[in-house]
């Protein structure tokens, strides 16, 4: 895989040329910033940039007041390798907050062992429905320690406005959930996205993560999207690394708070 050319492609597809994420989001270009606009539940921020030294100050000020006026929380979502070299210095100067940083990791679909089972005594459940949701929401409070509140909703508003975007799974053991993961398909895009992949902290090191990301990859492939793309956490990128992805480069959302 030609890292160089794929990171160029991804800029492409998933950034510069932005779909909305629902049918109540819109896309917008303002100047050299790519923005996304959801719902107040949803997710608002910029995606991509191609900004200067001289006009960087005032892009993100515009940002700023934009998000402002609708009364929102916003994230900059900052990749190693935009310009100025400096930008996130900038963000932080303008009352911007560095979530962690996570590694882009890509794999051709072709590439991974796509074999991998769950482990015995443990069932991977496709997530259809509001019930479905309810049990990945409970696994993500307990594996990240996070409100599931976000995730719900975002889930419930694809599988009712563009279900064929998103694939999402839940493992259970004995009928309790221990794990889950979704996936998001862009259409005319050429990369799936593998997001939310926790396990609970009892059922971790035993092949479940590695399942679910064999399980994902397998549709990804049937549905004809040629590369699949993480946001690794330290935690994930060792495993992620063992199973061919390659660290292309890295990701720091940049939090602004609502007024």
């Amino acid at each position: 895989m030609d890292h160089t050319a794929v990171l160029a492609l991804f800029d492409r597809d998933m950034r510069e040329n932005a779909r909305p994420f629902g049918i109540d989001s819109v896309v917008e270009r303002v100047g050299g910033v790519v923005r996304h606009v959801g719902t107040e539940q949803g997710w608002n921020g910029v995606l991509w940039s191609d900004l200067t030294e001289a006009d960087a100050d005032a892009a993100i000020a515009g940002q700023i007041r934009h998000f402002a006026q609708l009364g929102r929380e916003f994230e900059w979502k900052l990749y190693g390798h935009d310009r100025p070299h400096d930008l996130g210095q900038r963000l932080l100067a303008a009352g911007f907050t560095p979530e962690p940083a996570e590694t882009l990791m890509i794999i051709e679909a072709g590439e991974l062992d796509l074999d991998a089972e769950a482990p015995p005594g443990v069932e991977l459940r496709p997530v259809t429905d509001a019930a479905g949701v309810g049990l990945m929401a409970d696994v993500h409070e307990k594996a990240f320690g996070t409100p599931g509140t976000g995730l719900r909703h975002q889930m419930l508003a694809l599988l009712d406005e563009a279900p064929e975007t998103v694939v999402a799974v839940v493992a259970l053991a004995d009928g309790v959930p221990v794990s889950s993961a979704r996936m998001e398909l862009v259409p005319g895009t050429r990369f799936a996205g593998l997001w939310g992949g926790g396990t609970v902290e009892a059922w971790r090191g035993r092949g479940i993560y590695r399942a679910l990301i064999a399980h994902r990859a397998r549709i990804a492939a049937d549905r004809g999207y040629p590369y699949l793309q993480v946001d690794a956490s330290d935690q994930s990128r060792p495993v992620l690394q063992r199973l061919g992805f390659a660290p292309l480069t890295t990701t720091v959302p940049y939090v602004h708070a609502a007024p």
